[in-house]
């Protein structure tokens, strides 16, 4: 079985997830790359994304229509992340792009690590608006993303692969 494991990383974040799907894979015949990559040849793809407000990159929408007739497999990163169910919203999203031809396997998200100049802007906002507690909120958030995605992050993503995989033997 041919597999594909393609991305959309702008901050590395889901391109570490990417590499960690592919170690999971070693074994195997592989396409692995950005959004360019051919995957005509890939019975499974493992498409992954970062989170552009509340939805997959528009490079990685533009993948999604194209696909028809694979078995998909969705991956992404997301820096307000922590909760399964924020995790699930982003999937119900992304899974509207991929055409029904195609059969949608799983997904895995995890929380990234922001740019910095989210935490400038969570700042200021908080600077003007000093009684939102939405803005600690977010700030607190951005700090706990720092840390990932970390090794558990990795882990866990290479459990999803092999999990995924297995259902395709």
């Amino acid at each position: 079985m041919k597999i594909a494991i393609i991305y959309d990383s702008i901050t590395g974040n889901t391109k570490k997830i990417a590499e960690a799907i592919k170690a999971e894979c070693e074994d195997k015949d592989i396409l692995f790359g950005d959004m360019q990559t051919n995957i005509n040849e890939a019975e499974l793809i493992f498409i992954g994304t970062w989170t552009d407000k509340g939805n997959c990159s528009e490079k990685v929408k533009e993948k999604l229509a194209s696909i028809q007739n694979k078995k998909i497999a969705i991956f992404g990163t997301a820096g307000f992340g922590g909760s399964e169910e924020y995790f699930h919203t982003l999937y119900q999203r992304v899974k509207e792009f991929v055409p029904k031809t195609n059969e949608i396997l799983g997904y895995f998200y995890c929380q990234g690590k922001m740019p910095l100049s989210v935490k400038d802007r969570y700042v200021k906002m908080i600077t003007e608006h000093p009684e939102d507690k939405r803005l600690q909120v977010s700030l607190e958030n951005f700090e706990e993303a720092l840390s990932h995605p970390d090794q558990k992050d990795m882990e866990n993503a290479k459990s999803f692969a092999r999990e995924i995989i297995k259902r395709c033997m």
